[in-house]
């Protein structure tokens, strides 16, 4: 028995380190599928929520007819960010028809 242990013994650290390894790969795998699935939810709900903010001032300053100057670069800021996430192209419309409202700032000119 000795003997056989003796002979073989690569063979057997070799077969554990491979289980080994084989346990860590999957293991490591399934966390970075959990993460990627993780990761897209997130990206989905921030593209939800500027899409949401995006629209509701679009919709405002076109209701009211102009933007000032502030607002103006609010939706710059969320139509960039909401944009670079994939957004789709009415968020473009919108935010290319607000871009054309005359810009009055409400502290001098009313």
């Amino acid at each position: 028995m000795l003997e056989f242990i003796i002979k073989y013994w690569m063979e057997w650290v070799f077969g554990i380190v491979a289980g080994g390894l084989t346990l860590a790969y999957r293991r490591l795998s399934k966390k970075v599928k959990e993460q990627k699935n993780e990761n897209k939810a997130m990206k989905d709900g921030l593209k939800a929520m500027l899409h949401d903010r995006l629209y509701q001032s679009c919709n405002y300053y076109i209701a009211r007819g102009w933007i000032d100057t502030v607002g103006l670069r609010n939706i710059g800021y969320l139509y960039d960010s909401y944009h670079a996430l994939g957004g789709n192209g009415t968020g473009t419309e919108l935010y290319n028809r607000a871009k054309a409202l005359p810009i009055k700032n409400s502290y001098t000119e009313e």
